[in-house]
């Protein structure tokens, strides 16, 4: 979850103000201590990943639904985690 820039700006200005640890302002805005340590580092959120949005072929996926319209997600991701790669169903 992305937290708005004005939380982020108004919790690092608390812990300025007030002279408060890490711990302190995760307590007080309810936030993990690693939220607020990566907010120090960067108060911006990342606009970008380095990585895809998926492991899946989203070509495959589409197939398989075409192919097995009645299927449960359990069982699509099994069949696509059986064989450890992107093949498709047998």
């Amino acid at each position: 979850m992305t937290y708005p820039i004005s939380f982020r700006r108004k919790a690092l200005s608390v812990r300025e103000k007030e002279n408060i640890t890490i711990s302190q302002v995760a307590k007080r805005f309810c936030v993990g201590v690693a939220s607020v340590t990566r907010w120090i580092k960067t108060p911006d959120p990342r606009t970008t990943r380095n990585k895809p949005a998926t492991r899946i072929n989203m070509e495959m996926l589409a197939q398989d639904v075409k192919n097995y319209p009645d299927a449960y997600q359990y069982e699509r991701v099994r069949a696509y985690q059986a064989s450890g790669s992107q093949q498709a169903r047998h």
